[in-house]
């Protein structure tokens, strides 16, 4: 190996490491973001039903300043690299995928798509070769969203919100029912997956309590 291809190498290993530390800014910056969201979202389960609104709006300018962290990162990686430093931003971005589906959840009472979560991250088609959201975080994030809910059930009925676990049953077994459906290669997805029995087995535990009781419209006898 002569002088000439050593200083190649070791301007391209440089090159490597000056762009590591780039993206490490912005993975911080979305981490930040990411725990300041997750901070607030983990009220809801000592905020009253009513009340969550007012919550959701603190956290939505949070959610949406996550476009500027997607469109510098898009920036920085070079095109066809997705794969190779998607690990660094992982983690992150799957926390951003659970408040977006958390938020969406609680505003709305259905499922953020795909699409509908690259829209809310700012994260553009275009640029599905260097920053995007690959189908194993989405996942991710969606059990996340499930494991708050199974505890959100419980709370909800603390807060004297009888009605909540019965509609988080209802979205749970249904998301349920489509990940089973889904063939799971992933070692780590799929172990997450099988966790979700027991998230639907405490929800449905807090809705029978809760119609046991008939402590629920639904669960009262209607009267003639």
């Amino acid at each position: 190996m002569d002088t000439q291809d050593v200083d190649y190498l070791n301007e391209l290993l440089e090159q490597d490491v000056e762009l590591r530390e780039k993206i490490k800014v912005q993975v911080i910056d979305l981490d930040k973001k990411t725990r300041n969201m997750v901070g607030l979202l983990n009220k809801i389960h000592s905020t009253p039903s009513e009340s969550i609104p007012q919550l959701l709006s603190s956290v939505r300018p949070i959610l949406y300043s996550c476009h500027d962290t997607s469109a510098a990162m898009a920036a920085l990686i070079p095109p066809n690299q997705f794969w190779r430093w998607k690990e660094m931003w992982s983690n992150s971005l799957r926390a951003a995928i659970f408040s977006a589906a958390l938020v969406e959840y609680l505003s709305t009472g259905t499922l953020i798509t795909l699409s509908q979560t690259s829209d809310v991250l700012g994260i553009k088609a275009e640029w599905t070769d260097k920053f995007s959201i690959a189908v194993e975080d989405y996942l991710h994030g969606l059990i996340s969203l499930v494991n708050e809910l199974s505890r959100l059930a419980v709370n909800a009925v603390t807060l004297g919100d009888y009605e909540a676990p019965i509609r988080i049953s209802v979205f749970v077994k249904d998301l349920f029912a489509g990940f089973s459906m889904l063939n799971l290669k992933n070692d780590t997805l799929r172990r997450r997956f099988d966790s979700l029995k027991y998230d639907l087995k405490k929800v449905e535990e807090v809705v029978y309590d809760v119609s046991l009781r008939k402590l629920s419209e639904s669960s009262k006898p209607k009267q003639t």
